[in-house]
């Protein structure tokens, strides 16, 4: 029985990219004929043996098949009818099930009922069952089979990926299974997972195992604790550089990020005596080293920078304390480099900023960034109160000479669970390659910086949904829509910050790319973009 349930399991999953969306109501049947209850019989070899008369001679009800000992597919006898022109002649419903049909037929009609016919040959008796089918069925029994075929060759696409141990694709069948709720699937899918995946091997092996964890979480509803539990950390040893500074170092990514909004920032601000830069996520501070080091060689010399740092607590279980660490090493550089300099500290989440915690001044120019930090505001699709795009108009009656967005180039906010699992997975799977070529696998603090710096974001994007979900990424497109409907205008980034990331992109492989694109940039690894950034005013 137990066998009986798996190989259903398994049929029904095989629909893993083909879905039939016609599906035959019991009710609206064709016509069909009788069996001629002379017909048939069961020898003492329990084979069963049908002959069919034509069609148009006979039409028959559900009891003419439904003889007490007959095993149908039917679940009581019931008094219901099909009349010669096909309308049902009764009101209670037979509860069939086209689906069952094929695999059910020999069974269904293999009761004795009466009289005898001789069918010896199994070929000739397949080919009658055949006859039988397409007789009572017509062109629906063509819907079927063509189900069970998509079906069949659905399951052995399955079956081959993992076979073949093609990761990549047993992941996704895996997480298809897992939007079907095909649970039988998918935790046979999981145990075969977790003989390919390992968090020292290939980059897809050891996203793979992030992934499968992901998978994991979600259906065990775990995803949130996870979630907190990886996130980045400092490594014990005050010696040893953070997990997420060992990432800013051997990938360009956050560098490009930084560089282009701070290219925007002294371009915009290239005149000012007094500049206020508010930072919604100014985490470790690292962003604004190479800005004051860029103020302080300002010909005429540097302007008076006030720095209004936002973060939340989780930031500061990062840096291993608050926001007053960020403070005291941005005002120790600034006096070595002879800039007036003063901070201001804002602990709290971008959610419950308001414009008295900015502390925004008569005579200072005004700048705003938002580098990885915009998408995990709450949208409308997850709260009224859409603070997405709350901040950008609470930013826009500021007046700002600047504004500079930073983001994942990745569409994972309002996507469903399995297309949001396949785009997080092509995504990161750029990531991890790339970090393979910088990052030595032997390396031994490569594993902390995948699993607490990439994999929490990627397990958050899986496991989680509703407002646990924070990592909510959108494309250049979506946030421009959004920066404009707020009342702002592009500030298209120049070329002389293109031209600096294009030096900066020489240190690492070849296979990074960068584009320019209607005065945006875009960073990519190999054909796949990953990190955007645009200025607005």
């Amino acid at each position: 029985m137990q066998a009986s349930q798996q190989h259903r399991s398994l049929i029904m999953a095989g629909g893993l990219y083909h879905q039939v969306k016609q599906e035959v109501d019991p009710c609206c049947l064709p016509q069909f004929p009788a069996i001629d209850r002379s017909v048939c019989y069961r020898d003492s070899s329990h084979r069963s043996h049908v002959s069919v008369k034509n069609s148009h001679e006979l039409y028959c009800t559900l009891e003419s098949s439904s003889a007490p000992g007959s095993d149908t597919v039917y679940n009581s006898s019931s008094t219901g009818s099909f009349s010669s022109n096909g309308s049902t002649m009764s009101k209670q419903e037979p509860q069939f099930y086209p689906s069952a049909l094929h695999q059910s037929l020999e069974n269904t009609y293999s009761s004795p009922i009466s009289g005898s016919c001789v069918t010896d040959d199994v070929s000739d008796l397949r080919d009658k069952l055949r006859e039988l089918e397409t007789v009572m069925m017509g062109t629906d029994s063509d819907i079927i089979d063509s189900t069970t075929s998509l079906e069949m060759d659905s399951w052995r696409l399955v079956t081959d990926a993992v076979s073949r141990r093609d990761l990549k694709q047993v992941l996704v069948y895996c997480a298809k299974a897992v939007s079907d709720n095909d649970l039988l699937t998918a935790q046979w899918l999981m145990d075969e997972l977790r003989q390919m995946v390992s968090v020292s091997g290939e980059p897809i092996q050891r996203l793979g195992a992030y992934m499968l964890e992901g998978l994991v979480a979600r259906l065990s509803s775990s995803g949130s604790s996870i979630y907190k539990a990886l996130r980045c950390k400092e490594p014990e040893s005050v010696e040893l550089l953070s997990y997420m500074h060992i990432l800013y170092e051997v990938c360009p990514y956050f560098k490009f990020g930084y560089m282009s909004a701070n290219g925007a920032i002294a371009e915009a601000m290239k005149d000012e005596d007094r500049v206020h830069i508010i930072d919604f996520q100014i985490a470790q501070g690292s962003q604004w080293i190479t800005l004051i080091q860029a103020f302080a060689a300002r010909p005429g010399g540097p302007p008076h920078i006030r720095i209004t740092g936002i973060d939340d607590s989780t930031s500061a279980y990062a840096r291993g304390g608050g926001l007053n660490i960020v403070g005291k090493r941005l005002s120790k550089l600034a006096a070595h480099f002879k800039v007036p300099f003063e901070f201001n500290a804002a602990a709290m989440s971008g959610c419950e900023v308001q414009q008295e915690h900015l502390q925004v001044r008569p005579g200072e120019a005004l700048a705003v960034n938002f580098a990885f930090t915009l998408h995990h505001m709450p949208d409308e699709s997850v709260s009224t109160k859409n603070h997405r795009d709350r901040l950008l108009r609470l930013v826009k009656s500021m007046s700002p000479k600047v504004v500079t967005l930073v983001e994942q180039e990745s569409n994972t906010n309002t996507a469903p669970f399995f297309p949001r699992f396949c785009e997080t997975l092509n995504y990161y799977t750029a990531m991890f390659e790339s970090i393979d070529v910088t990052l030595p696998r032997e390396h031994k603090e490569r594993i902390n910086v995948e699993q607490h710096c990439l994999a929490r974001d990627a397990v958050n994007i899986i496991a989680c949904e509703g407002p646990e979900r924070v990592e909510r990424h959108e494309l250049l497109g979506k946030w421009k829509s959004r920066f404009r409907m707020a009342g702002f205008t592009p500030y298209p980034l120049s070329s002389l910050v293109n031209s600096t990331i294009k030096t900066l992109l020489e240190n690492y492989s070849d296979k990074y790319r960068l584009e320019e694109r209607d005065g945006d940039l875009y960073l990519g690894w190999m054909n796949r973009n990953l990190v955007a950034a645009c200025a607005w005013k």
